[in-house]
């Protein structure tokens, strides 16, 4: 069995605040094997992003970063120099961002932004980044592409933007892409034309491709495995298909009772409360102010986590067919 491409142990990432240290992201835990696609999902404010910067090496200085295990290609990330770093960012891992149009900087064209990247990792003549540009530009589905590579980024539209930044991150045959939420910003119809863009070139480039997401429709139809992430925290992880057939964590039940195909009355199930924050975190089991299984432990004793048959959540009653298992409470 060949090692994984991205391999990820006890992530954590805390930011120093006004108010004392808030830890955004919790012990989290992923391995990502070559042309595999993972999807990692979960509300606002669940360190899915920030967990993924973390490995791009692109969170602020107020963010403190730790790991038992951070490899990339085998490499050791934490271990890298900046240096080092910036030779594989951007050529063998890239990342698409959430909002294109404050990704791409406005002050140059769309042209030299995409060759920028070829210029500082590819041994290419001026005349093969400008070829390869025009290249990526018809990959993605831009028309014209000559001249849109003349074009600023506030020339662009927001599909054609997100479109240019799918360029980007191909332009040096990267070995794995994260995806940060590549539709947020772009309306339905774009959103889909996008998505079927990206996942077809990822089909068949063979990039293991990390897809972060709010739409569990993609992730049923489109992911191999699924992370699902809470307050920092990753509470379960799956293949999608028992995922979706046979949730164990409350939450990751609560966020499939939640969609449209799986509502039996006419208003949509909710979670109630809100994801607690900095001032606002049990003393146990995050989830528990809002898990409608919680016992008086699950309020205050911090949850273990299962193993594989019970989909690695961080639960002290997982549920089995939607049912929680209480005899965990005596274990």
């Amino acid at each position: 069995m060949s090692a994984p491409l991205l391999s990820i142990r006890n992530l954590s990432v805390t930011f120093a605040t006004g108010r004392g240290p808030f830890k955004a992201v919790d012990g989290v835990d992923l391995d990502v094997d070559p042309g595999e696609l993972v999807a990692i999902v979960g509300e606002s404010g669940s360190g899915k992003s920030v967990a993924m910067l973390a490995v791009m090496g692109l969170l602020p200085w107020t963010a403190k970063v730790t790991a038992d295990r951070l490899t990339f290609d085998g490499r050791d990330l934490l271990a890298l120099s900046p240096r080092e770093r910036r030779k594989i960012i951007g050529r063998d891992l890239a990342m698409i961002f959430q909002e294109p149009m404050s990704s791409l900087n406005p002050c140059f064209t769309v042209g030299f932004q995409i060759r920028e990247a070829m210029a500082a990792h590819l041994d290419l003549s001026r005349a093969q980044r400008q070829a390869r540009a025009v290249e990526l530009l018809e990959l993605v589905g831009i028309p014209e592409p000559e001249r849109r590579l003349r074009a600023f980024p506030h020339q662009l539209s927001g599909g054609m933007s997100q479109r240019v930044m799918i360029a980007m991150a191909l332009a040096c045959k990267p070995k794995l892409i994260i995806a940060d939420e590549p539709t947020t910003a772009l309306d339905v119809t774009i959103q889909a034309q996008i998505l079927d863009l990206l996942l077809r070139l990822q089909r068949e480039s063979g990039v293991g491709l990390v897809l972060i997401t709010h739409d569990m429709g993609v992730v049923a139809e489109t992911a191999q495995r699924v992370c699902v992430h809470y307050a920092g925290q990753q509470v379960e992880m799956q293949a999608t298909a028992g995922l979706f057939r046979d949730p164990h964590h409350p939450y990751t039940a609560a966020l499939l009772a939640a969609l449209p195909e799986r509502a039996h009355g006419r208003l949509l199930p909710s979670i109630p409360g809100v994801v607690p924050g900095l001032a606002d975190r049990p003393k146990g089991c995050l989830f528990s102010p809002r898990c409608r299984f919680a016992t008086e432990r699950c309020r205050t004793v911090p949850p273990p986590r299962q193993g594989a048959e019970l989909g690695f959540a961080l639960c002290h009653t997982p549920l089995v067919d939607g049912a929680p298992q209480r005899k965990e409470i005596a274990a």
